[in-house]
Formats: structure tokens, C-alpha cells, sequence
């Protein structure tokens, strides 16, 4: 059974960064992409944050191109978001997601940027 654990999130101030860390076990598959998705504060839908594909390419959301960074340790199974100079905007539940055939998701992990 795939489970994805979420860790980093927390208050910070506009301006500052945070690490989201994401980590998956019960892995039986070897090809899955892995990515960050958001829910903001009366949000209907998790919008996609960035994704890190089963071949080597990542993408991302206009809103965080040149301010967030996915990786990805594939030996671990896990998936990272360095995300710098945040914004009031960027305050979310960040989800983990990892997807070969099917979607899995981690329990979240809140993100506040205020000052």
C-alpha cells in the first residue's frame, strides 16, 4: 500500500522560504511521476504546484516559476519543494502526489505566509 508522508510546512514571513519534504513507501512500481499540489483558503480544487516526471523533466505553475524549486531522490523515494521569497498568496494545504496509474496523496501540510 503506497503512503506518502509530508513534512516542512509552517509560518513564515513574506519574503522568507520553506522545505517541503515528501516521502513515499509500500513503492512496487518503478516508473511514477511525483509533484506538489496547493489548496488555498476556500479553494474548490488542489492546482498543481510542479511536477517531477518519470523521465527527468519537471514542470511548474506559472505562479511558481523562478521562486520554487521540485527535486526528486528517486533511490528514497522521495520528493522535495524549495520554495523562496513566498507570498501571502502561497499560503495553502501542500499535498504530495505521486502518480503512476493511479493518484496517490499525502495528508497535507499547511503553509502560512504572514507577516
Amino acid at each position: 500500500q503506497v503512503q506518502l508522508v509530508e513534512s516542512g510546512g509552517g509560518l513564515v514571513q513574506p519574503g522568507g522560504s520553506l522545505r517541503l519534504s515528501c516521502v513515499a513507501s509500500g513503492i512496487t512500481f518503478k516508473v511514477y511521476d511525483m509533484g506538489w499540489y496547493r489548496q488555498t483558503p476556500g479553494g474548490q480544487y488542489r492546482e498543481v504546484v510542479a511536477r517531477s516526471l518519470s523521465d527527468g523533466d519537471t514542470l511548474y505553475a506559472d505562479s511558481a516559476k523562478g521562486r520554487f524549486t521540485i527535486s526528486r531522490d528517486s533511490a528514497k523515494h522521495a520528493v522535495y519543494l524549495q520554495m523562496n521569497n513566498l507570498k501571502p498568496e502561497d499560503t495553502a494545504v501542500y499535498y504530495c502526489n505521486l502518480n503512476n496509474q493511479f493518484n496517490y496523496w499525502g495528508q497535507g501540510t499547511q503553509v502560512t505566509v504572514s507577516s
